[in-house]
């Protein structure tokens, strides 16, 4: 394989120069196969989408396909049977980031938050994490966040950290939400600012110090970072294979050299994401949506 490629990780990444396919994706394996921080997981299969009920059979077949790869698990809600993904992922020995999906829905937010404390009162939660983009998406007012983060952090045992979930630049421009965390969980991704793969890991770096900036000393993790394996061009940024495995070694490289926490985005293919996302929505996972390894 190319000493190119074997090199630690210069400022822009690893260089590709010369780089043959079969080669790319031996480098692509090994990253792999040496381990991820963590992963942004979803038990929804082919046919599924939120709203319909997950069952323990199919969220267990799943996180055993990931378990080899990840140390932690990432959750998205907590209703729906998403609830039961901590108790599942704990009891194969994964650490858990649980969310609770906050949107415009009084009382399915209420159900949220109420079954995130039940399952951290049942000791299976490592970090939890109240909304995601919440502010993003306009679906709630500050004062109304920082009380359902307030209210989780009372309810739940004194140790496991709480924080919330959004674009990184929300903690900046949002300070009173930042102050509120106690770990801020942001979401960096490059692709959805148009930038070129060539200087996507420069920007995400760049993404990460602004939310460490926000932060004043409080503890950064990079919740979501991926790139999309197929669909449409966004501006600059070009989903393909070949870009989203540079992007894969890129990010984990950085994770491991520079010990910076990252959950990668995501598991699986999840063809229901197209209504919200466009076709690129379908292709984020490093497993298809027939659970099988991309490359």
């Amino acid at each position: 394989m190319s000493s190119k490629v074997e090199k630690k990780l210069s400022l822009a990444g690893v260089s590709y120069e010369g780089v043959t396919p079969e080669n790319l994706r031996a480098l692509y394996r090994k990253v792999l196969d040496s381990g991820m921080h963590g992963i942004g997981f979803s038990a929804y299969e082919e046919g599924q989408k939120p709203g319909d009920i997950l069952t323990e059979k199919q969220i267990k077949r799943r996180l055993e396909i990931i378990k080899p790869y990840t140390q932690w698990v990432r959750s998205f809600s907590c209703t729906e049977g998403n609830e039961l993904i901590p108790k599942i992922a704990k009891e194969l020995g994964m650490k858990t980031m649980v969310g609770a999906w906050l949107g415009d829905n009084d009382k399915i937010n209420q159900q949220e938050i109420e079954n995130l404390i039940k399952v951290a009162k049942e000791g299976y939660v490592d970090i939890a994490a109240v909304g995601n983009e919440v502010m993003l998406r306009g679906d709630l007012t500050e004062d109304e966040l920082i009380a359902f983060i307030e209210r989780v952090r009372k309810a739940i045992p004194a140790g496991i950290p709480v924080g919330y979930v959004d674009a990184y630049f929300e903690f900046e421009v949002k300070p009173s939400i930042t102050a509120a965390c106690d770990v801020v969980l942001a979401n960096c991704y490059p692709y959805w600012e148009g930038c070129h793969i060539d200087y996507s890991l420069l920007y995400m770096k760049e993404m990460y110090n602004k939310a460490t900036r926000a932060a004043n000393g409080k503890p950064v993790i990079i919740s979501e970072t991926g790139w999309p394996s197929q669909g449409t061009n966004f501006g600059a940024a070009m989903p393909s294979d070949e870009n989203f495995m540079k992007y894969f070694i890129n990010t984990q490289k950085w994770s491991q050299e520079d010990g910076i926490e990252i959950f990668y985005f995501s598991s699986f293919d999840e063809s229901w994401k197209v209504g919200a996302e466009g076709d690129v929505g379908a292709y984020w996972g490093i497993w298809d949506k027939d659970e099988k390894m991309k490359y």
